[in-house]
């Protein structure tokens, strides 16, 4: 997944308005340096998910032969693949 800094950016300022607006958040100093923060948890939460597709599209990859003959589903191999290492790795997404 490419990401796209502007929207990480509004979906972060976003986040911390509604927090400071149901009053669970209140910043003390430049709210800058929160959203920064904030801005890089996102970032990170998404690349946990996008190396765990390209794990699984790694480990798929000795089933090619399969997928182009139609003996095998890429997709629901995919998901099967996906939810164990999600369970092996202990991921939540």
């Amino acid at each position: 997944m490419r990401l796209n800094k502007v929207r990480v950016h509004q979906m972060a300022v976003s986040v911390i308005e509604r927090l400071q607006s149901s009053g669970l958040l209140e910043i003390q100093g430049k709210p800058e340096v929160v959203i920064q923060k904030l801005e890089s948890a996102i970032v990170s939460e998404l690349q946990v998910e996008d190396r765990l597709n390209a794990d699984v599209r790694d480990m798929l990859k000795q089933f090619e032969r399969e997928f182009s003959e139609g003996r095998a589903d890429y997709q629901k191999m995919f998901t099967m693949v996906k939810q164990k290492l999600i369970k092996e790795r202990g991921v939540i997404l």
